[in-house]
């Protein structure tokens, strides 16, 4: 495990104390949750992209071509 020094704006600070308190977490837990909600974040339309590239509209058409055409039901009627 690494250590990080972080200088935050004492208003930041406050509110992340309140934050994590009201939580019954640490600082420390708050920030790395935080931090790693917004690598997800970031890495999943970084994944997403590069999937996309692999796609085939062919055969994403070929797919679509296997659904019968039928009226929708009254619960997905728009």
């Amino acid at each position: 495990m690494s250590t990080l020094s972080l200088r935050l704006p004492d208003s930041l600070h406050e509110g992340v104390r309140k934050l994590a308190k009201q939580d019954n977490i640490s600082i420390n837990q708050f920030v790395a949750t935080a931090l790693a909600e917004k690598m997800s974040a970031l890495t999943t339309e970084t994944y997403l992209t590069e999937r996309a590239k692999q796609g085939s509209k062919k055969k994403f058409e070929h797919v679509l071509s296997k659904i019968k055409d039928v009226e929708a039901d009254n619960n997905d009627a728009l």
